[in-house]
């Protein structure tokens, strides 16, 4: 059965590295994974403006 590249390599490194997944987590939890401020998304949702249906349309 073929195997690429890639998937070679992945699986290689889930072998010689078993805490990768753990620390691809933790690193997600930094970033990603953090309360939001109800406030702080009510007031970027009413600043938004619209964008005009052509963009590259000149006003005159």
């Amino acid at each position: 059965m073929y195997e690429s590249d890639i998937t070679r390599f992945l699986r290689e490194l889930r072998q010689t590295r078993p805490q990768l997944d753990e620390e691809q987590r933790a690193a997600r939890a930094i970033w990603w994974d953090r309360p939001q401020d109800q406030e702080t998304l009510r007031r970027h949702k009413a600043s938004r403006v619209p964008q005009p249906a052509y963009v590259y349309q000149t006003k005159a």
